[in-house]
């Protein structure tokens, strides 16, 4: 294996550093002026925004998240994802490589029909539109989706969709004019068949979105929403692959999906390390800087140790998913959806600890990145769901030698 970054990985990345550092971070403190000012439960995007997207676009990082339009294989992307994760609430949508829009673009670009990506799929390509992914439900345990109880029946020509959804991520922003669906179409059928996806207009009558919800009470701009489905009715033509698709549908996207995040998750983990070194170099306290404390130095030291060991573990998963697609890496894929936001977690709190009362303020991102990176360990899957997937294929690997 070897993850040396490729000559056009490396270019990728460079200019993504410039434009992180000559545009994106001095564009941090404008963006939440922004949303301040106009109270943070207005989700409209601040303009900062789009001048940010043009930057990118002229600097040739848009769309990097898929080989078929950005040229990077997932391994190379890795890279790019950790950047990004360094400003989460902005960068990643600058560059058009933000959740949940690039999840649906590539179930999009997998199961869509022609009709599908010419309303959906280029609007969402060009950065003109948002998306959501209503998924999770209120009434059930929604880490096993065969729980799912959201109805999806055929009426002739029509779906008549009937439920409730909510953490549909992204249907906050007046942009948002898409969901891709999760119901059930075949209750009685076998238990991975009974699922389908479906593509629903936000301006469909008898869809209401009900409520924001906070995250450790922050609300993003984009939100996380619970929306309500009444006798909803969609063209037969919105279903995506076909009735009783929906789990296969579910794993394709979900894969190279969870190398995201967790890239994501270990750009926070890095800047938090970077505000944790700078903090404790400057602070004084018992006659010396923070740094020449000793437990400061174990913070620093095993901080640095984990987030190493968890880049190379996702790296290789990328590199797996390269070779074999995301079937033949389920295992990895699990194992670091579990590892990277606990490392991240690991490394801002120790951060948030070194910066004493002002970690836990919004004087510093780390609040923010703690909170984030919290909710990591449930979306996408809990911890809970992805170690016992571990532990099954644990149990099930044959041994060289067991004396």
């Amino acid at each position: 294996m070897d993850f040396a970054l490729s000559a056009k990985a490396e270019d990728v990345c460079a200019r993504a550093w410039d434009f992180m550092r000559e545009h994106v971070f001095p564009a941090e403190p404008v963006y939440e002026a922004w949303r301040a000012e106009r109270g943070h439960d207005n989700h409209e995007h601040p303009p900062v925004i789009d001048e940010l997207k043009v930057e990118a676009r002229k600097r040739g990082l848009w769309n990097l998240f898929h080989h078929e339009v950005g040229g990077l294989s997932n391994l190379e992307y890795a890279s790019l994802a950790e950047i990004t994760g360094w400003s989460p609430a902005i960068a990643p949508e600058s560059m058009n490589v933000g959740a949940p829009d690039t999840g649906n673009m590539e179930t999009l670009m997998l199961f869509g029909t022609p009709e599908h990506k010419e309303r959906w799929l280029n609007p969402l390509l060009e950065g003109e539109i948002r998306s959501g992914f209503a998924m999770t439900e209120p009434d059930v345990a929604s880490s096993d989706a065969r729980n799912i109880q959201t109805s999806i029946v055929r009426d002739g020509d029509e779906y008549v969709i009937n439920g409730r959804k909510w953490w549909t991520s992204g249907a906050a922003d007046p942009r948002c004019e898409i969901f891709i669906v999760m119901g059930k179409t075949d209750p009685d059928g076998p238990p991975h068949r009974q699922q389908s996806m479906i593509l629903v207009p936000r301006d469909t009558p008898g869809l209401e979105i009900i409520r924001h919800l906070p995250v450790f009470g922050y609300q993003d701009q984009h939100g996380h929403s619970e929306l309500r489905f009444t006798d909803v009715r969609v063209p037969a033509s919105s279903i995506l692959s076909g009735e009783g698709d929906g789990f296969m549908i579910a794993q394709a996207r979900l894969g190279p999906g969870r190398i995201h995040h967790c890239m994501r998750a270990i750009g926070m983990a890095e800047r938090a390390l970077a505000l944790m070194v700078e903090r404790s170099k400057n602070r004084v306290a018992f006659g010396r800087p923070l740094a020449d404390q000793g437990t400061v130095r174990e913070a620093i030291a095993l901080s640095r140790i984990e987030i190493d060991q968890a880049r190379l573990y996702v790296l290789k998963t990328a590199d797996l998913i390269d070779k074999y697609g995301a079937k033949g890496a389920r295992t990895e894929i699990s194992a670091i959806k579990v590892a990277a936001p606990k490392v991240a977690l690991d490394v801002i709190d120790r951060a948030i600890q070194v910066h004493g009362g002002a970690g836990v303020s919004n004087d510093t991102v780390l609040a923010r990145f703690y909170a984030s990176a919290r909710t990591l360990r449930i979306v996408d899957g809990p911890d809970a769901v992805h170690i016992r997937g571990v532990a099954k294929e644990e149990l099930a690997r044959e041994r060289p030698y067991t004396g």
